[in-house]
Parts: C-alpha cells; structure tokens; sequence
C-alpha cells in the first residue's frame, strides 16, 4: 500500500470515502433520522461541563445530523457554531433548528475555516471528524490541516497527530466505555466505576501510550482527548 494511502488508519476504516463529501451527502439523503457517532451527549455531559463553561463560543466539527448541539443548549450552553462538509446535513440541520437562535450552521470543510477570524471561539469539539480525514485521502495534511485550524483513535495512533511542538496543546486523555448509561440501552457501569473515576483522566506516556499495566475495565471504549491551547502557543496565522 503506497503513496496516497500509506498514512490512512486503516485499523477502524470501514469505507475509504469517509473524506469525500459526496459520500456524505448520499449517506444523509438515504438516512434522514438524526445520528450520533460514538456517544449521546448523555454520556459526554460530564467531560463537556467540567471543561467548557456555558457561556462559551463553541465550534462543533463535522456536525453531520447529531443531535449533540441541541442537547447542549438544552442543558444551558449559549452558542454554537456547527459546520460541516455535507451541504445536505446542513440544509437539513439549518431547516431543523431555525427557531432556535443559538444554533447556527455553515457548509464547511474543517481543512480550511479561515472564514473565522483567529480566536473566534472558546472551545471546538469534535466527535468523529478525525476519525474520518484519517480514513481518507492525504490523511497526515489534512489531519494536520483540520488541528492547525483549531475519537476512537487510540493514544498510539492520535497522540502524534495532537501533540506537534506548534500546537503547543496540553493533552488530558478520558477513557469511557462504548456502551456508557445514555449511550445504549440496558448498560449498567462495572460495580468499581464511580462518576469520580470516570472523570479522572488518564496519564499518557512520552509516547502516547497507556501506562504499563493499564487494565481496561472495559476493552472496548472510546478514547476523550481535551487539547488545551497553551498561552505561549505558536499556532499558524491562517488559523
């Protein structure tokens, strides 16, 4: 496997057309009902309020049709900016949520938002949209495109994409298990969980990795990357 497709992770692809917007735009005009890759905003609460306070401007990453934004301002959060490649989500989101004025959506390719000027938001999420460049074509530019402008990747594999000397990000990693309350139906948290443990965050190694003897209670979970920019950051002047 060579030239274009040598830096893809393949490991958690299962189409290589997840960078094209033409695949999505298909993929919406066939599934019309809302989705939310990964995890409901029931299971992110926690992690979202003790790190982005309600009054912040947020940017939501390849919105797609989630419904993570509405469940935000539900629970009190004040304004957020959804972008994304699809033109047919954002009709469809645009014309969902157009009595609700702290929502507002733009057809936009994360590789290039400089239509915002720098500091234009607090917080940017994203749930999935790397995951996604990472299957497509140009996978390290474009990764690093998306990153300069601002998963289920695990540490091995995201922590080099996120941890580059411009960035200048401090990374604290969450482990949260797939099947999470709120996330799926009929899960109950391992009797040795509690709301603190789940909030504490993981130690990384130099090399991105879990600490040695780092048992999962659950080995199948999702990985929470929280990237904080740093106050001497040297970020590129067309972020």
């Amino acid at each position: 496997m060579g030239g274009e497709y040598a830096h893809r992770d393949v490991s958690n692809c299962n189409t290589y057309n997840y960078g094209d917007a033409l695949y999505w735009d298909g993929r919406y005009l066939q599934e019309v009902q809302p989705y939310d890759w990964y995890q409901r905003y029931s299971a992110l609460q926690p992690f979202v309020n003790k790190h982005i306070p309600k009054a912040s401007r947020l940017l939501m990453l390849g919105c797609g049709t989630a419904v993570m934004s509405e469940d935000m301002i539900k629970d009190g959060y004040e304004y957020i900016m959804n972008i994304d490649i699809s033109s047919v989500a954002i009709y469809m989101m645009k014309k969902k949520n157009e009595r609700v004025p702290q929502l507002e959506y733009m057809e936009m390719d994360v590789t290039d938002m400089s239509f915002f000027s720098d500091e234009s938001f607090d917080s940017a999420i994203d749930k999935g949209t790397l995951d996604s460049l990472m299957c497509g074509y140009n996978a390290p530019t474009n990764a690093a495109s998306m990153l300069g402008e601002i998963t289920y990747g695990d540490p091995t594999v995201r922590v080099p994409h996120l941890n580059r000397p411009q960035y200048n990000w401090k990374i604290t990693l969450y482990i949260i298990c797939k099947l999470f309350p709120g996330a799926r139906p009929g899960f109950e948290i391992p009797s040795t969980s509690s709301p603190k443990s789940i909030l504490e965050p993981i130690p990384l190694t130099e090399d991105g990795l879990l600490p040695p003897g780092f048992t999962l209670e659950d080995p199948e979970s999702h990985y929470i990357y929280v990237c904080e920019k740093g106050q001497a950051a040297s970020l590129p002047t067309d972020s």
